[in-house]
């Protein structure tokens, strides 16, 4: 068994890793918003229980234990909020609290039922992949509306932000997934874009464009 913190790490660790292959002691403890020093007491810790690759002054990177661990509790967490939005009538901006706690939950069973349930979802209901009882997911080709063109046109499938006042920023504009957008305009002054929405026109700040993502 592993604890609450431990598997958060692992899970945090696991989310540094997808985009240059290791994450540092700084990268953990700001996802984690815990003192450096505490990063590291815990890093010897894992690489103790051979979960985590550590060596001071060097990247961090996942054991193939410690991977499965964090997949693990990603799936679990990723199926509850899936749960909680398409069963209990949850907002897609208010599960991810709930589920940090249901995601620690040990019983496999209880979580491969849940699938069963609901009928194997790929997807959480903020567009990030479900991995399956064998840890294997497949991740979409999304893009960044900023990264769009005028005349593209995309479906919201996803988000780069999970943070509550994002997701309520885009449900008040109706920008919630499977969203169909066209980018009309690209404003030279800030990078805002001008969206086209069924019938209405939308201007979006472009940090808002860096965090929609989209299917072309």
């Amino acid at each position: 068994m592993h604890t609450f913190t431990e598997e958060n790490y692992l899970k945090t660790i696991y989310h540094c890793t997808l985009a240059s292959g290791s994450a540092t002691t700084n990268q953990i403890a700001a996802a984690t918003n815990t003192r450096a020093a505490s990063v590291t007491d815990m890093l010897k810790k894992l690489s103790e229980k051979k979960l985590i690759n550590y060596a001071k002054y060097q990247g961090v990177t996942l054991t193939a234990e410690g991977e499965k661990i964090a997949i693990g509790v990603i799936r679990k967490h990723r199926l509850w909020e899936y749960f909680l939005v398409e069963k209990l009538d949850f907002k897609w901006d208010e599960v991810h609290e709930v589920a940090e706690e249901l995601g620690h939950i040990s019983s496999i069973e209880l979580i491969d039922r849940l699938d069963k349930f609901m009928g194997y979802p790929k997807y959480d209901p903020h567009g990030d992949p479900i991995p399956d009882s064998n840890g294997r997911f497949k991740r979409q080709e999304l893009k960044p509306v900023s990264g769009l063109a005028v005349n593209d046109t995309g479906v919201v499938l996803g988000v780069g932000d999970h943070s509550t006042a994002f997701l309520q920023y885009l449900e008040k504009a109706s920008l919630t997934l499977g969203t169909k957008l066209t980018v009309i305009e690209i404003i030279d002054y800030d990078h805002s874009v001008v969206l086209q929405i069924a019938d209405k026109k939308l201007n979006i700040s472009r940090e808002v464009a860096k965090n929609l993502l989209v299917a072309l």
